[in-house]
């Protein structure tokens, strides 16, 4: 007899993803002889606790030994909460039961910048982007699913910054691919069915329900109330739109970044003309490229101030300097774009 549906599915997402690895590696899958295992590259998980990534860990020490790859696993613990180190100990210790090794719990510091949810955001990825680097780490399995995805959609749809936020959460990012994202076709309750029958146990973090949090309010009022008022399949149609979207806006990067130096004259500088004439979705593709090169955050860089930069090209009435995130400011002079910092 074979396993549930919800674990044979969650096995089969990252048996796809880590036989997508072993080919990148020139490797093919196969059980390890003792002689070969230090030598194989490593995939870590990174486990909250929640369900999502404990029944991601589950799968991931079920199917790296039969794929030939190392398996291991991270923690984060953001100190946002009383106990949290004792939580993030607790979790630890349940990734070293699944046979996961390494396994470490690493504790951050977040900061406020771009406010909480953001702030954790990036305190977690750099606590994550650390310890892969420390093992040599060939990936980090990140247990986002389907409802995330539709979530992140929608934010970025309420943000207004175009069709690229739509496009939600890619299913391999970060530098050379780090991350990887086996979920993303899975919704939440087939990992948590996974782990029930598993008979994992799992801790569901108080922030996801504090409606203090954009994204609490979101999954537990917005998406019930569009569900009510469109029917069910919300969530997959946005999934959808999100991979849709991503395939639009990596076409017109591509584009973009095509003919970005051909609009740029010997001092480098961008010219005005040459920026009129190309599409809309491609000159604003160029003049954010050009922003985030003079030091621009490109999480802090919204559509609204690529278009007031837009305007210098397209409405220009001698206005002054746009002021950017990152003390980035974008001048016309003499028919020319000048970006930089300062």
């Amino acid at each position: 007899m074979g396993p549930h549906p919800a674990v044979a599915a969650i096995r089969l997402a990252v048996r796809r993803v880590l036989n997508d690895i072993l080919a990148e590696h020139g490797r093919t899958p196969g059980r390890l002889s003792p002689d070969e295992r230090s030598s194989s590259p490593l995939v870590l998980v990174a486990c909250s606790g929640g369900a999502d990534s404990m029944a991601l860990a589950s799968a991931l020490a079920f199917e790296a030994p039969r794929a030939g790859l190392r398996a291991g696993g991270v923690t984060v613990d953001h100190g946002l909460q009383a106990g949290s180190d004792l939580r993030a100990a607790e979790v630890a210790s349940r990734l070293r039961e699944l046979g996961l090794d390494p396994v470490e719990s690493v504790a951050v510091t977040v900061g406020r910048d771009g406010g909480p949810e953001a702030a954790a955001r990036d305190a977690r990825y750099a606590a994550l982007d650390t310890a892969a680097e420390r093992h040599r780490a060939a990936a980090v399995l990140l247990g986002h699913t389907r409802d995330d995805q539709a979530e992140t959609v929608l934010l970025g749809l309420a943000r207004g910054s175009g069709i690229r936020s739509l496009s939600g959460m890619a299913a391999v990012s970060g530098a050379d691919g780090r991350y990887r994202r086996p979920f993303l076709q899975l919704d939440r309750q087939t990992a948590r069915k996974a782990c029930m029958v598993q008979s994992l146990p799992v801790w569901d973090d108080p922030h996801n329900t504090d409606p203090a949090y954009t994204r609490s309010r979101l999954r537990h009022e917005g998406l019930p109330a569009l569900e009510k008022a469109l029917g069910k399949g919300v969530v997959e149609a946005l999934a959808r739109t999100a991979q849709l979207s991503r395939d639009d806006a990596d076409a017109l990067d591509a584009w973009a970044g095509k003919v970005a130096a051909g609009v740029r004259d010997a001092d480098g500088r961008l010219e005005c003309a040459a920026l009129h004439d190309l599409p809309p979705a491609v000159r604003r593709r160029v003049l954010r490229r050009a922003a985030i090169e003079a030091g621009a955050p490109a999480g802090s860089l919204f559509a609204r101030h690529i278009e007031e930069v837009d305007r210098l090209i397209t409405g220009w009435r001698g206005q002054g300097a746009i002021n950017l995130p990152g003390r980035v400011v974008a001048r016309r002079q003499g028919g020319r774009l000048v970006i930089r910092q300062g």
